[in-house]
């Protein structure tokens, strides 16, 4: 904490309240991690495998160049086998052209082929995922005449499987793609492992507990040269080394930016001065890395993970610790942003208050020194709107109001992701523009998408634990008592609203094509993360149960060579 800062929070205040007023208690689990990654601060980076790396990235951009034949099957695994080894930041022109000739081909007035569902199924989710416009209709030759997909289809698992991953890119209005979804789904499930490989039968499992376009980038990489790393003869022994060692280094950056995050986490001291709160700073991180794991966004993410450790902090602070005059003095301090604001606070306000000022201020210096200096502007009021949002929740609940829907909705989606979204953008680089920051704070669709998909499967998994402590009326309350449903009716409903919101999503990374594909994949990249936080349970909240070893393969132990 700035020297400024610590002596105004060490100012006494007259406005402490007494302690014998009596407050809630979340009874948060404590960090599984302490002090364990202060001691990656000394960690070297491996200058040998860089020059391998290297070496092996010219050799796999020769195999994506190559003559393609008439089959382009080869070369799209080629593509999916890059991209899911977490690797194709380094090929993006080669694969855009790769596939813009691939589309060329496929599209340019010869719709007739012979590819098999696999191939067919690979080269429309490809083309999707690089956001090209293709239609679906193409499925129509895998149904009989009924309508229905052929029965031959099921035993067809890597077929299937194909489909099953392309079917997550569906928009609305694409019925033949909900039909895919159901009936590859079905079979996946009930295929017998026995009859497969070992590898297949890891991919069918794994897809179906998480398909390939809604998972987050790093665990993905992680998982899938997990599974190889037990085949005896690897198809493509050049690309898996090239993804080893590329894995193993970007790890040492994310190391080395834990290691700070932890020392400066130690020195704010929340954990023993505000205890009451989440001590999650890891996985903060984790949830920024969700969104740019890139050795580049080294400053987004550092300054991102601060800010998440921050509101979290503040989040506890109004959801379990404040009274309600206690928290409206720190709402209008929030509003004022000035040191002196600290004068009015509680002792333990001040601790926060002063935390969220001196992270603003190293994030404004930093800009200031890039020449973005006019992005501060919008971070802080992205917070300051987030934190009245937090207020508004807090009235509600003193007075024991259960808002409608739409009430709740209002609230909740400024309550959310909005400020972070926010803070993703603003360190990105010269590719983020003022355009850009109006643009996201002007609720485009696809925003919207994200901050109602992450609100809706956050409450679902959330509200039981919250209820438990009084807290304010989640989507879940508030639906149940708006529509006199019941608990199952409203986790069906809001699960369909959270489909609904995937389909925007998708709908917009085709249609959007004035915002940069980087910043596209931003947004994209947050609603993946919340999907592997909230699909089974509240990830973040329970994190030493949910998340620790995940937070190990990514963090403590390199892939092995």
């Amino acid at each position: 904490m700035s020297a400024q800062v610590l002596a105004a929070s060490q100012a006494q205040s007259s406005n402490a309240t007494p302690d014998h007023v009596k407050r809630s208690s979340a009874n948060f689990s404590s960090s599984t991690w302490g002090d364990y990654f202060l001691s990656y601060a000394s960690v070297k980076t491996d200058i040998k495998a860089e020059q391998d790396v290297q070496e092996l990235k010219e050799k796999v951009k020769g195999m994506i160049m190559a003559p393609m034949l008439k089959n382009p099957s080869k070369k799209l695994e080629l593509i999916d086998e890059i991209q899911r080894f977490g690797v194709s930041r380094h090929f993006e022109n080669e694969v855009e052209e790769v596939l813009q000739q691939i589309h060329k081909n496929s599209y340019g007035g010869d719709e007739e082929n012979d590819f098999d569902l696999f191939t067919t199924a690979l080269r429309f989710r490809l083309l999707r995922q690089q956001g090209y416009k293709v239609s679906c209709d193409m499925f129509n030759k895998f149904k009989d005449k009924d309508g229905k997909f052929k029965e031959t289809l099921v035993d067809d698992v890597v077929g299937l499987l194909s489909l099953y991953e392309a079917t997550h890119l569906r928009m609305h209005g694409e019925d033949l793609l909900d039909e895919a979804l159901t009936f590859t789904t079905t079979h996946l499930e009930s295929v017998e492992a026995h009859r497969l490989s070992p590898l297949l039968a890891k991919q069918v499992t794994h897809a179906l507990h998480q398909p390939f376009w809604k998972g987050c980038q790093r665990p993905e990489a992680r998982h899938y040269l997990a599974i190889f790393e037990e085949e005896p003869h690897p198809a493509n022994e050049t690309l898996l080394t090239l993804a080893k060692l590329d894995f193993n280094l970007v790890q040492q950056v994310h190391q080395k930016e834990l290691s700070e995050i932890s020392r400066w986490w130690k020195d704010l001291d929340f954990v023993n001065k505000l205890p009451f709160a989440r001590d999650r700073v890891v996985e903060c991180y984790f949830w920024a890395l969700g969104t740019y794991f890139e050795p580049q966004y080294c400053f987004a993410r550092t300054s991102l993970s601060k800010v998440i450790a921050v509101i979290t902090a503040i989040d506890d602070i109004y959801d379990v610790h404040g009274t309600q005059e206690e928290l409206e003095l720190f709402t209008e301090a929030v509003e004022r942003w000035d040191i002196s604001a600290m004068d009015q606070l509680p002792e333990y306000m001040k601790v926060c208050y002063g935390g969220m000022l001196d992270v603003y201020t190293e994030i404004e210096e930093k800009l200031g020194k890039e020449g973005n200096l006019y992005r501060i502007h919008y971070a802080r009021e992205a917070m300051k709107c987030h934190v009245r949002g937090y207020f508004d929740e807090v009235k509600w609940l003193h007075q024991k109001y259960t808002p409608t829907m739409d009430e709740y909705m209002a609230v909740a989606l400024t309550t959310s992701y909005k400020m972070p979204l926010t803070t993703y953008f603003i360190g990105m680089g010269d590719i983020v523009t003022k355009e850009s920051l109006d643009w996201v704070l002007s609720d485009p669709k696809i925003v919207n998408s994200l901050l109602i998909l992450g609100r809706l499967m956050g409450d679902m998994k959330s509200h039981k634990f919250e209820q438990k402590r009084g807290h304010i009326a989640s989507a879940v309350e508030c639906y149940m008592k708006e529509y006199s449903a019941t608990e199952e009716e409203t986790i069906i409903e809001l699960g369909k609203q959270v489909n609904k919101a995937w389909k925007d999503i998708n709908e917009e990374w085709i249609n959007l094509t004035t915002i940069p594909m980087p910043l596209r994949l931003r947004i994209l990249n947050f609603a993946r993360t919340n999907e592997l936080l909230y699909k089974h349970t509240d990830g973040f909240t329970h994190a030493g149960v949910v998340l620790k070893d995940l937070l190990v393969s990514l963090f403590v132990n390199p892939v092995p060579i």
